[in-house]
């Protein structure tokens, strides 16, 4: 497990080993559970608001419990964890947010980007004492990530649709199958934390009713998330209209493919027709003309070539 601490120490931030004061607390894999339970009683939180936040299906959502505060927010990452049965291109995976009246802890269910981000740019400037800035902070980094893989998904579909237009492949279509499964995950919990910062923005949650600036931050970080909802949105309409318009191809190449095979077949089956009748082993006309087999060919020859000039011209072949 890897409990790692930060505090502001002359004017720079600093891993400390030891709790202190106006401290921050993240907390990322490999858990061990025993630990955390001895860790939540050190710091006094419930244990319960570690095991949810570790859970990685736990939704977006936030509640108090004496003097701890949880928010609970879902970011994206790339899905490279093989441990994870999930076909998606990107997944989302839920970051915790305790506020405490001294400090304040994060809780990675899975490393993300975000907090990485976060643990080696923001927290340069700005101190863990200003805990509500630090927490709107993390929102804002995390609407960033969305927007941030929300553009490399559509380079994406773009780049797949570049190779269908050349060749019809099942891998191509397995790949915009796992981007519209990582948009759906995209766009459901982009609407959770968007719902969760709405009520707190509503019940002044974090207390920055008064506090101007704050508010403002909060609003653009909201309109920011909307955006990238829309965009998640008009990227997943994108890409269900992409794989029907695929699918009709396929489908019409296939119509096209069987219309020709069956077209030869019939031209083919004309010549069979005739040699057999004339192999029976029974008296036939011609039967003692020198000429005849030639003329069986010819005449075999002119019906297929009259059935494929026909079929041509009804574009069947």
């Amino acid at each position: 497990m890897m409990i790692q601490i930060y505090q502001k120490i002359n004017e720079k931030i600093t891993e400390i080993k030891e709790l202190e004061k106006d401290c921050w607390v993240n907390i990322s894999p490999p858990f061990n559970m025993d630990r955390l339970e001895e860790f939540a009683k050190e710091i006094e939180i419930p244990f319960s608001f570690i095991v949810d936040c570790i859970d990685l299906y736990e939704r977006s959502r936030y509640e108090k419990v004496e003097d701890a505060k949880l928010i609970v927010i879902n970011t994206p990452i790339l899905n490279e964890y093989q441990d994870i049965d999930d076909q998606a291109s990107y997944i989302t995976v839920p970051v915790g947010i305790v506020l405490l009246p001294d400090k304040i802890v994060t809780i990675n269910s899975l490393p993300n980007p975000m907090i990485e981000w976060f643990e080696k740019n923001t927290i340069k400037n700005l101190p863990p004492a200003d805990r509500t800035m630090f927490i709107l902070k993390i929102f804002e980094r995390n609407v960033n990530y969305f927007l941030h893989y929300l553009r490399e998904i559509n380079k994406r579909i773009g780049l797949i649709e570049k190779d269908l237009h050349k060749t019809a492949q099942n891998e191509d279509l397995n790949k915009l199958l796992q981007i519209q499964k990582s948009l759906v995950y995209f766009v459901n919990d982009l609407r959770a934390n968007e719902m969760v910062m709405l009520k707190i923005q509503r019940t002044d949650f974090l207390g920055i009713y008064e506090n101007q600036e704050a508010r403002d931050f909060l609003q653009d970080i909201m309109i920011d998330n909307s955006q990238a909802m829309e965009m998640a949105n008009v990227y997943s309409n994108i890409l269900n209209g992409t794989m029907d318009f695929f699918n009709s191809i396929i489908s019409n190449n296939l119509n096209i493919v069987v219309s020709r095979l069956t077209s030869v077949t019939i031209i083919l089956m004309i010549p069979t027709i005739i040699a057999s009748f004339f192999g029976m082993n029974v008296p036939l006309p011609f039967s003692h003309d020198s000429f005849s087999f030639i003329g069986i060919i010819v005449i075999s020859v002119l019906i297929s070539g009259l059935l494929t000039f026909w079929f041509r011209m009804k574009k069947w072949l």
